[in-house]
């Protein structure tokens, strides 16, 4: 037997298990994407029609979808990277020869990720309550008025954020610590021979180094971003005056509330492509960058 022919046997019972659980199911959404797929067909599969690429005309006419996507993309653009610079200062400090209680401190900042969206979320609510929630209270202090944190189109969007990063940063966090740890010390040593301040130290040796973990962690952090839902979906439920409606959430609104499951499926494949496009840009930056 040859070695790509026992490549391939040996290969066959994972490629068959992502053929079936993952790429039937995306086969199936697309078909569906191409219907009118609603909760009339549903009852009755005879009531269900072929509509090509109306769902999608029908959505780029919407403008509730461009809102949702306004919305994403801003999320997207602010939260990813806020959420990287917030891990990586995280990732340094720890990395620090001054930081102490190292593995107290990293597993208390990691464990937001691994605590329930929902929960920290529903407190984060009272967190940010306008009469008696813990950020008006502190703001007081400055003689501020309270903030309708959750209730007001302005700041909606931003509390979600500050949210989504408190609750994602620590795993990128461990990531950037295992670049960091990967990073020769000679480097740092010779950098401080030549004179190089802490500032040009980190310019010029730690952010090359970690340029292809910089890279991973943007095009995770992004994928992660664009598929915002949880958080709107308990803490404003889309709102005030749809300014926290994600492109997710406009999915989950068609399918799962008005039982559109064509035109979902259609909000999803549109949301695949933006995001390979967004992947794809990353990727072409980087090589031009790396090519430099």
């Amino acid at each position: 037997m040859k070695a790509s022919t026992a490549g391939w046997v040996f290969a066959a019972p994972a490629l068959a298990v992502i053929a079936v659980f993952f790429g039937l199911p995306v086969l199936a959404a697309f078909a569906l994407s191409l219907t009118d797929f609603d909760i009339y067909a549903l009852a009755d599969v005879r009531n269900l029609r072929f509509v090509g690429l109306d769902n999608y005309l029908r959505l780029l006419r919407n403008p509730l979808f461009w809102t949702a996507l306004g919305n994403t993309a801003y999320f997207v653009a602010v939260g990813v990277p806020l959420s990287i610079a917030v891990s990586l200062g995280a990732a340094l400090l720890l990395h620090s020869r001054l930081a102490i209680f190292r593995p107290f401190f990293r597993t208390a900042l990691f464990a937001p990720v691994v605590t329930t969206v929902v929960a920290v979320a529903v407190i984060w609510r009272y967190l940010f309550h306008t009469r008696y929630g813990l950020a008006n209270w502190a703001l007081s202090w400055f003689g501020i008025d309270p903030v309708d944190w959750l209730g007001d189109p302005r700041w909606a969007m931003p509390t979600i954020i500050l949210f989504a990063v408190w609750k994602n940063f620590g795993y990128n966090m461990i990531i950037f610590l295992a670049g960091l740890q990967s990073i020769p010390e000679d480097l740092y040593e010779a950098a401080r021979i030549d004179g190089a301040s802490p500032w040009r130290q980190f310019r010029h040796v730690t952010l090359p180094m970690l340029g292809p973990v910089l890279l991973m962690v943007a095009i995770l952090t992004t994928a992660g971003y664009f598929q915002l839902f949880a958080e709107p979906y308990v803490m404003t439920q889309g709102g005030p005056l749809q300014s926290t409606v994600s492109v997710l959430y406009l999915m989950y609104e068609e399918g799962f509330k008005w039982w559109n499951l064509g035109n979902a499926s259609a909000v999803a494949f549109l949301l695949f492509a933006l995001m390979m496009a967004v992947t794809s840009a990353l990727l072409a930056w980087a090589r031009r960058k790396g090519a430099e």
